[in-house]
This record gives structure tokens, C-alpha cells and sequence, in this order.
């Protein structure tokens, strides 16, 4: 998923903003918003990720030290 927010943040930032009317700058600036949301969900993902792998790790422990 970070390689494709990647590439449409590249493609995004190559538009020429002064060449599009009222309404492309407008649908620009939701589009911007959206991929920023994106990556703020990935971010909260990798985040999540992690923990996952934390708690398995300790429930893993937990079950062996238990027998």
C-alpha cells in the first residue's frame, strides 16, 4: 500500500495547479486530503502491527511457562 500512496502522491504533486478550473482544484484538494488520511491509516496499521506481534510473543510465553 505505500508504494501506490507513493506514486499518487508523485503523480498528485506534478499537476499543474494554475492550468485547472475551479472545480479540478477542488476535487485536488479532496484527493489531497484522502491520501493524507491514507497514510495516517497505514501509519495507525504498522503501528497496530507491532503490538500484534508483541502480545502473540507474550501469549506465546505465557503458555509455555504455564506447562
Amino acid at each position: 500500500m505505500a508504494d501506490t500512496i507513493a506514486e499518487t502522491v508523485d503523480l498528485l504533486y506534478t499537476i499543474d495547479q494554475d492550468q485547472l478550473t475551479p472545480d479540478q482544484q477542488i476535487a485536488l484538494g479532496s484527493a489531497l486530503a484522502a491520501l493524507a488520511q491514507a497514510e495516517r491509516l497505514e501509519q495507525i496499521n504498522e503501528q497496530l502491527r507491532g503490538i500484534h506481534q508483541v502480545l502473540n510473543t507474550w501469549a506465546l510465553r505465557a503458555t509455555v511457562d504455564g506447562r
